[in-house]
């Protein structure tokens, strides 16, 4: 029998400053939850999507869904995120479009799409709605907060905002900022994006014709950084796409050109292109390291107890960059622990090597029982 979750909402009518300087109302968020929230109402964890994710974390949405959410493998009865011991938040991000408040959502003054005129935020904005659902759902103080990607900016982040609200903090296949490189990507995406006819400076959504092309293509960009080369070798290799010799133009020859369209193509379908010119940007901006004079000062006044997590053939977000954190940690004498898993899936491998992830994730959280016991 699947586990059937439901996504809900909860609307934020006062307004919140975003880091631009500008307060902004209201702000829908939709979220879903799995186990109970205990009578301290302490045993709460946050977990947070990455880039493109959305609030459907675990379980499946009806009888007939065939697919479940997109960290079931960790969240649930006796998984790493235990079910039977912490009550599971996610939700959708700021800016996002599944659900929660963003460029593609209504705007009550005038009826219409915000488009453009939707402000641009930070990581932290997007924390300080998380902060707020939290407060709604009534919980005094977060057992931990995770995250891979993007999700574990945020938790870095969540843990320099509200360093007395957080237990723990387990980061996986992050860093404190994007490298050159990274950005790179990011502007190369989002330039595809707007560089599409269809886009129309934003102002598409009630267009028969959508900027597919261009968030199709930044896709297929980001696509790449989340592999490597060892994940491409062994999932396509140069194997021709179901022909056994070179065409001789430039329709689509090999495996991996076919793979990339493929998940371009449906991606468009599920995604917002101005969404991802929103959360690109934010990504871009973050560097606590910068905003506070350096990481040591960002950090220095958190409370929580670390697991960082990195993966060998992460060149996207590779392994230095989380070592840099935990190098910090240490010279601060925070409670950090940290592994480096060895696997061929590049980035993605925080949505693929469970197995690992999880033993890891488990052995931390029961260990900060024990210790809370000891206290």
């Amino acid at each position: 029998m699947k586990n059937i979750v439901e996504t809900k909402f909860y609307t934020i009518e006062e307004p919140i400053k975003f880091e631009s300087g500008i307060e902004f109302s209201p702000i829908t968020v939709a979220y879903e939850t799995y186990g109970k929230l205990n009578d301290n109402k302490d045993n709460a964890i946050l977990i947070i999507h990455a880039l493109t994710g959305d609030a459907h974390a675990a379980g499946y949405k009806s009888e007939n869904d065939k697919k479940p959410g997109w960290w079931d493998e960790l969240i649930g009865e006796n998984k790493a995120f235990d079910t039977n011991k912490y009550f599971i938040v996610c939700s959708n991000i700021l800016g996002g479009c599944s659900g929660t408040t963003g460029p593609s959502s209504i705007n009550p003054n005038t009826d219409k799409p915000y488009g453009l005129s939707f402000p641009v935020f930070t990581v932290e904005d997007t924390v300080k709605v998380q902060k707020k659902l939290l407060d709604y759902l009534g919980i005094k103080q977060l057992y931990s907060v995770s995250g891979g990607s993007m999700g574990g900016m945020q938790a870095i982040q969540f843990v320099i905002s509200y360093p007395d609200y957080v237990k723990s903090a387990i980061l996986i296949a992050t860093t404190s900022r994007l490298s050159p490189q990274a950005i790179a990507f990011n502007a190369v995406g989002r330039n595809s994006i707007i560089s599409d006819p269809n886009w129309n400076n934003g102002d598409y959504y009630d267009k028969a014709q959508k900027p597919d092309r261009g968030l199709s293509i930044a896709r297929m960009i980001g696509h790449i950084t989340y592999l490597c080369e060892e994940a491409m070798y062994n999932k396509f290799g140069r194997e021709l796409q179901n022909k056994d010799h070179y065409d001789f133009n430039f329709d689509i020859d090999f495996q991996v050109e076919s793979y990339l369209q493929h998940q371009g193509q449906i991606f468009v379908d599920r995604f917002d292109a101005n969404s991802y010119l929103y959360i690109t940007k934010a990504m871009d901006y973050f560097d606590p390291a910068s905003k506070y004079g350096s990481l040591k000062n960002a950090f220095e006044k958190t409370s929580a107890k670390f697991l960082i997590i990195s993966f060998n053939s992460d060149w996207l977000f590779p392994s230095y960059q989380a070592k840099e954190i935990v190098n910090t940690l240490m010279q601060l004498n925070k409670d950090v622990s940290y592994c480096e898993i060895n696997s061929p899936c590049g980035h993605d491998a925080f949505l693929i090597e469970y197995d690992n992830q999880s033993k890891i994730i488990k052995s931390f959280l029961n260990n900060q029982i024990k210790g809370d016991s000891n206290e």
